[in-house]
């Protein structure tokens, strides 16, 4: 049973029980490094913000045909508070959720979910292999080639940073800048 606020500690615990791959934890650390910047930035709760971000994908690895469905009967059953299900859940709005993301916390994830991904794709291209030396303008660049980072679904990009009415260079600026407090541990440190 997780206690009213579950903390870092414990999403990690979930995490590495139900994700064994490397490049899904990569990508749960990814996350959860730009939600807590984005908390920060909103005056927000960045501990229930960044253990959010962690655990959004808790079942892609095990049951990617349940994406979603899985994740809150895991949470359900560990009972995690409401709040928390239902911003994870909402992340796959339109894919493989029907809950629509409504506050500030749950468009952002459902923002930036993607474009994690393709900043990521975006940083291993570079000579350095860093998100430490990434700029906007070369993700932007990568944005405009569909067959870059291909699997990043730039419609989801768009819609949430409509939702959250932003633009997208914005939102990648925010998810360079999240992403480079995490630059080791999610592999991106690169050569820098």
């Amino acid at each position: 049973m997780a206690p009213q606020n579950p903390s870092r500690e414990e999403a990690l615990a979930l995490l590495h029980e139900f994700t064994k791959t490397e490049n899904l934890r990569r990508h749960a650390y990814a996350v959860e490094a730009v939600m807590r910047h984005l908390a920060r930035k909103a005056g927000e709760d960045e501990e229930m913000w960044g253990v959010i971000g962690l655990v959004h994908d808790l079942d892609y690895e095990l049951f990617p045909e349940q994406h979603c469905t899985k994740t809150r009967e895991i949470l359900e059953g560990r009972g995690w508070p409401g709040e928390y299900v239902r911003a994870v859940v909402s992340h796959g709005y339109g894919i493989c959720s029907d809950v629509e993301p409504q506050s500030t916390l749950e468009k952002s994830l459902f923002a930036i979910d993607e474009l994690t991904g393709l900043v990521a794709a975006s940083a291993l291209v570079r000579p350095s292999k860093s998100v430490l030396d990434l700029n906007v303008g070369s993700v932007m660049k990568k944005w405009k080639t569909p067959a870059f980072a291909a699997g990043v679904d730039r419609s989801v990009v768009e819609k949430g940073a409509r939702m959250l009415g932003r633009e997208v260079p914005e939102l990648v600026e925010d998810t360079i800048a999240g992403m480079r407090e995490a630059a080791e541990e999610i592999g991106l440190k690169g050569g820098l």
